[in-house]
Order: C-alpha cells, then structure tokens, then sequence
C-alpha cells in the first residue's frame, strides 16, 4: 500500500468507524407515530407525548438501556372504538409484543380498575397496567404497556 493511500484510508476511518450515536427514543417514537398514525407533540430526552385521534393522548418513555413503556390516555366516557386498538398497535411498536396480546391484557386490566382504580396484568414479558379515576372533569382513563426487563 503506498503512502497516499495509507493517508487517505486513516483520514476516512473516523468516518466510517464509529457509527453516529442512535437515538433510541427518536427511534421509537418514529415507530409508534408510524403505528398509530399519532402526531409527534413534546419530546424531551426521554419522554414523547402524542395526540392520537380525538382527544386521545399517547405518553412514551424511553428507558434508554432500560425498560421502556407507552401509554394512552382518554379523558371521557365512553371510550373511543380504536383506544385499545391504537394502545395495541403502540405498545407492540414499543415492546415487540402482539397487539391482540396487550389489548386483551389492557381490557382485564380496564374493568378490573374501575372497582379497583388501577390494576397490572402481566401479559408477553410486559406489564399492562391501567388507571380509571372520576374527577370533576369526568373519567380518566390511563393503560400502559411496560417493558419488564432492560435492553441492555
């Protein structure tokens, strides 16, 4: 190998040999956005919050190495038709699990909370919790999909 060419190949190596540090959170927020066709609203480092349709929110937090969870939150009754499809559909693009999985998990959990206020049911390595409150402004409903183990 001649000299130039030693030069040059040492040159391009710090381009080519560290990979640009992923950004994991992005990562997953671009796959729940694309799962649930939600818009991206507020990102911190490792936080997404998305309106869904209606007056439907979804929450990511993103654990980096650890665990992390989605959630969908619903103020009013009664529920919307797709709340647990478009809970399924992001926590499936979050933790892997199938959607049909965590919507059956995230309807156990959802009556299970309305005598008990809030109820987990672990279900395909995650844990399914929900939250159904009464206040002033009417029901709260809140079901997340959370990772169990991290991803390091």
């Amino acid at each position: 190998m001649t000299k130039r060419r030693l030069i040059l190949l040492l040159t391009a190596l710090p381009a080519f040999g560290t990979p640009a540090a992923a950004d994991s959170c992005g990562d997953l927020a671009g796959k729940v956005a694309a799962a649930t066709k939600a818009e991206v609203g507020e990102r911190i480092e490792d936080f997404v919050r998305f309106k869904a349709e209606g007056t439907m929110t979804l929450s990511l937090s993103c654990g980096g190495t650890g665990p992390s969870s989605v959630g969908a939150q619903y103020l009013g009754e009664p529920l919307p038709e797709d709340y647990y499809s478009v809970f399924g559909k992001a926590g499936q693009a979050v933790s892997g699990v199938a959607a049909d999985t965590l919507v059956a998990a995230a309807h156990k959990a959802r009556i299970e909370a309305e005598t008990k206020r809030h109820s987990t049911v672990p279900t395909g390595g995650v844990l399914v919790t929900c939250s159904f409150t009464r206040s002033a402004k009417g029901p709260l409903t809140m079901c997340a999909a959370i990772e169990k183990a991290d991803r390091s």
